[in-house]
C-alpha cells in the first residue's frame, strides 16, 4: 500500500501521521493546515499536490522534501490513526470542537493536541504547579500540600509530569478528597512514559483527569520537546506556581511563558543561598506573589474571576498605527522582516518589532521566517 492510498479516514488522521514527521515543527505544521485541509496536505507534503505561500517555501528545500516522503512511508495516517483509536485517544487539530480556546489566540498554538481524559476540566479553575526535578525534601512536601490543598478546594493543578516537584503536586492532588483534578501536559506521545517510574502517576492522572500531548503516539521525549511543552502548561493555567527552581531551568521558561501570555506568576520563597530557591526568589525580586500555603493560592483566585479554557472568544487587541500598515500589508503577501522593511520603507529593527507584536497579539504567525496573517481577518 502507497503511502497516499486511504480508506475513508477523517481529517484527524493526517493531522495526526503529519504531526509525527521529522523535520515538521510547529511553524511548518501549522502553515501547511492553515493553507489546505488535512487530507491536501497530506498530498502536499508528499509532494504529491501543488501549494503556495509559506508553504511552498518551506517545501522548496530539497532535505525537506526527501524527509517528509520517508517519513510518510513510515507513518501513513491509517496506522497513526488505529493507535491512536488504540490508546482511547481524542486527535484535536487546531480549531476543531472541544479544542481549548485559551489556546486559540496564543502567540503559538499546537496544531494539534492529543488527549486521554476530561476536557471538561477546562472549564474549571486551573493552576500549575512546577519547580526542578531535583528538588529538595522540604520543596517536596511543599509541592504536594499545595497541590492537595488546591485539589481539596476544587482547583484542578497542571504540571508537566516530571520528577521533582511536578510530581509530587500531582500526588498531592490525587491523596485529596475534593474535586480538583490532575492535568498533565507531556512531551512525548501519550503512550510513551516519561519518566518510567511515573507510569502509574500517568495512568492514575489518565483515569481521573486530563492527559495531553502536541505529539502523536510513538514520539520519544526529545530534548527540544520540553520548552515547547511549558508553553502549554503555562496557557491553559490561571496562575503558575513555581515551588522551587534553580538559577535556570525549565520552570523558569514556564515562568517566562505565563508573563508572555499575561498570566499570573507566584513562587515560593526558599533559603537563601540554597541553589533549589535561587530561581524562585529571583522571580519574587522581580515582582512574583509570594506564596507559603494553597490558602495563599486561593486566596488569589478568589480575587480573580475564573476564566473556562473551552469557551471561546477573539479577545485579539486590534493592530493600530504602524502594526496596522505592517498588518495590511501581510494582507496582501507573505513577507520576511526585510520584505517589510523593504516595501514599507522600515528599518530592519522597526520591522521586526512590529512583526513581534503582531505575533503576539495573534495576528500574524511565521514559519521559516515568512510571516502571514493568521485567524478572522480585519476589516
Amino acid at each position: 500500500m502507497s503511502p497516499t492510498t486511504t480508506t475513508d479516514l477523517p481529517a484527524e488522521a493526517y493531522v495526526a501521521a503529519l504531526a509525527g514527521f521529522r523535520n515538521m515543527n510547529v511553524h511548518r505544521l501549522s502553515a501547511l493546515l492553515r493553507h489546505h485541509p488535512p487530507e491536501q496536505a497530506w498530498a502536499v507534503a508528499l509532494g504529491e499536490a501543488p501549494t503556495h505561500g509559506l508553504v511552498a517555501r518551506v517545501l522548496s528545500d530539497p532535505y525537506v522534501r526527501a524527509s517528509w516522503r520517508t517519513c510518510a512511508g513510515e507513518r501513513p495516517p491509517g496506522e497513526v490513526w488505529a493507535r491512536c483509536h488504540e490508546l482511547g485517544l481524542q486527535v484535536l487539530p487546531y480549531g476543531a470542537p472541544g479544542y481549548p480556546a485559551c489556546l486559540l489566540d496564543d502567540p503559538l498554538p499546537p496544531p494539534v493536541l492529543f488527549v486521554r481524559g476530561n476536557l471538561g476540566l477546562l472549564a474549571g479553575r486551573r493552576v500549575a504547579i512546577v519547580g526542578t526535578r531535583n528538588a529538595t525534601a522540604g520543596g517536596r512536601e511543599a509541592s504536594r500540600s499545595i497541590g492537595l490543598g488546591l485539589a481539596a478546594a476544587g482547583v484542578h493543578v497542571v504540571s508537566g509530569l516530571a520528577r521533582g516537584i511536578d510530581g509530587c503536586a500531582h500526588q498531592g492532588v490525587l491523596a485529596a478528597e475534593g474535586e480538583g483534578r490532575p492535568i498533565g501536559i507531556v512531551a512525548s506521545g501519550l503512550d510513551v512514559v516519561y519518566p518510567r517510574e511515573h507510569r502509574d502517576l500517568w495512568q492514575a492522572t489518565a483515569n481521573c483527569g486530563l492527559l495531553i500531548s502536541e505529539s502523536p503516539p510513538g514520539t520519544a521525549p526529545e530534548a527540544h520537546r520540553f520548552p515547547l511543552r511549558n508553553r502549554i502548561v503555562a496557557a491553559l493555567s490561571e496562575a503558575v506556581v513555581v515551588v522551587e527552581s534553580r538559577e535556570r531551568g525549565g520552570s523558569l521558561l514556564t515562568a517566562g511563558d505565563a508573563v508572555h501570555r499575561d498570566i499570573t506568576v507566584m513562587a515560593v520563597p526558599g533559603p537563601v543561598g540554597r541553589r533549589a530557591s535561587a530561581g524562585a526568589n529571583a522571580l519574587i525580586l522581580d515582582g512574583a506573589v509570594p506564596v507559603t500555603c494553597a490558602d495563599d493560592v486561593l486566596t488569589f483566585l478568589s480575587f480573580q474571576h475564573g476564566h473556562s479554557a473551552v469557551l471561546a472568544a477573539d479577545l485579539r487587541a486590534r493592530p493600530k498605527g504602524d502594526d496596522l500598515a505592517v498588518y495590511r500589508e501581510l494582507q496582501r503577501d507573505p513577507r520576511t522582516i526585510d520584505g517589510v522593511a523593504l516595501v514599507l520603507g522600515l528599518s530592519l529593527v522597526d520591522a521586526a518589532m512590529r512583526l513581534a507584536r503582531l505575533e503576539v497579539a495573534g495576528w500574524v504567525a511565521q514559519a521559516d521566517g515568512w510571516f502571514e496573517c493568521v485567524g478572522s481577518p480585519l476589516r
